[in-house]
């Protein structure tokens, strides 16, 4: 058994939704779980749809009329027949999203997110399956919100993985016809409610993670619009370099800090099991890609570079001017914990604690208020958090010129600098 996971980007079109039946017409003899996430834009769609709903803009209707002609110019395209199947189970789905968006507005907004945004891994992946049993390439549709077993943390759900075990087991064993590929979703599960939860951002990668590891996989492969893994965000720098093989712990280090290509939580169930990932394109898919896996010989051979963007530096110190001690970190902890706001970084000194984080403006809003009752708290918006692994000093100056510097570290291996 092999595991695939193709992003939105592989799925933005007709044209690309067609390129993955090439990728997978090159493995005609494999046992495949192909992972699926929404196509092209949909996820950022479904948010903004959401916004509205919950805001009552006027926009909504609007919104949702766009991703049902995104949906329907593709099936126009790649289905011939006006009377296929796929048509009306696709506009059931969008009836189910509407449905839920003609209640009342809820105050639970991470609840009523996971509800709307997986329809945009529910609508590809059916609208795949489809295409491919039409082309002859035969399949069967498994749906990861009865398979993927997680808590009611919405929006980043935690799987329980004993039952998601089981669940997966039994459903390959048990599926149609013994069929070689098995497409389901990324990005969603499910909560022993039977409620639709997601796993964070960009969660596909993490649901390929999770099928392997309880499907005691070969391998996985990330298909990307990309060579492989690079050593920086090409929307950033002009010339980047591919790393050809890297280790388990350095692909964790890489995704902690925020490299783009690798759901922080995808390697360690891997590396549990000893299952290689690969990183490929599916433009070209029999080049080589990037192989992450045990071994750290090639780790140190090319310096990364991590840009995050639109960061807040938050610092924070006790009103009475006292030192900052254990109880006070346990509070600014419980604080971050509360608001679910994730620190990318920090640093204490003897009168104060700062953190750079970033994510939901709502979420940091209200961190801020709350931490105010009690501390005196300072920051600065709009900041960037640059991350260089294996580091020199050259390499520091050179990416720091001309920025005003706020805090600086280094270990032996990673430089982090927080600069506006």
């Amino acid at each position: 058994m092999r595991v695939f996971k193709f992003g939105g980007a592989s799925v933005k079109d007709p044209n690309a939704v067609r390129n993955v039946k090439r990728v997978l017409d090159l493995f005609p003899e494999e046992e495949l779980v192909v992972v699926i996430s929404a196509m092209g834009k949909t996820t950022n769609a479904l948010e903004s749809l959401i916004a509205a709903h919950i805001e009552q803009t006027g926009q909504k209707q609007a919104i949702l009329n766009d991703i049902r002609s995104f949906h329907h110019e593709i099936l126009s395209d790649l289905f011939s027949s006006s009377d296929h199947a796929i048509h009306s189970e696709t506009e059931n789905c969008l009836n189910e999203i509407e449905k839920i968006l003609n209640e009342e507005p809820m105050d639970h907004y991470d609840f009523i997110y996971d509800q709307v945004v997986s329809f945009g891994e529910i609508l590809s992946t059916k609208i795949v399956s489809a295409f491919l049993q039409d082309q002859g390439v035969d399949n069967v549709w498994l749906d990861a919100r009865k398979l993927v077993c997680t808590d009611n943390t919405y929006r980043e759900a935690k799987v329980n993985w004993n039952v998601t075990q089981e669940r997966i087991n039994s459903a390959i064993s048990q599926s149609e016809g013994n069929k070689k590929i098995h497409l389901t979703q990324g990005f969603i599960g499910h909560t022993s409610e039977g409620l639709t939860t997601t796993l964070g951002r960009e969660g596909s990668d993490f649901t390929a993670g999770i099928f392997a590891y309880c499907l005691d996989a070969e391998d996985v492969t990330i298909w990307k619009d990309v060579p492989g893994m690079l050593n920086a965000d090409p929307k950033w720098f002009e010339e980047t370099e591919k790393l050809d093989e890297i280790s388990y712990r350095e692909a964790i280090e890489l995704a902690y800090y925020g490299a783009s290509v690798i759901h922080p939580k995808t390697i360690k169930p891997l590396q549990n099991k000893q299952i290689p990932l690969l990183v490929k394109s599916f433009l070209d898919p029999e080049s080589e890609g990037t192989i992450i896996q045990a071994s750290n010989r090639s780790d140190g051979l090319i310096t990364s570079y991590i840009f995050k963007r639109d960061q807040i530096l938050i610092s924070i110190s006790p009103k009475d001017f006292s030192f900052i001690v254990e109880h006070n970190l346990r509070d600014i902890f419980n604080a971050f914990h509360e608001h679910r706001v994730k620190i990318n970084l920090m640093q204490n000194s003897a009168i104060s604690f700062s953190a750079c984080a970033g994510g939901d403006q709502v979420r940091i809003d209200a961190l801020i208020n709350d931490l105010s009752a009690d501390f005196a708290v300072k920051y600065n918006s709009g900041v960037e958090l640059l991350t260089i692994r294996h580091y020199d000093q050259e390499t520091i100056d050179r990416l720091t010129g001309g920025k005003e510097i706020l805090v600086i570290q280094r270990s032996r291996q990673t430089a982090r600098v927080v600069m506006k």
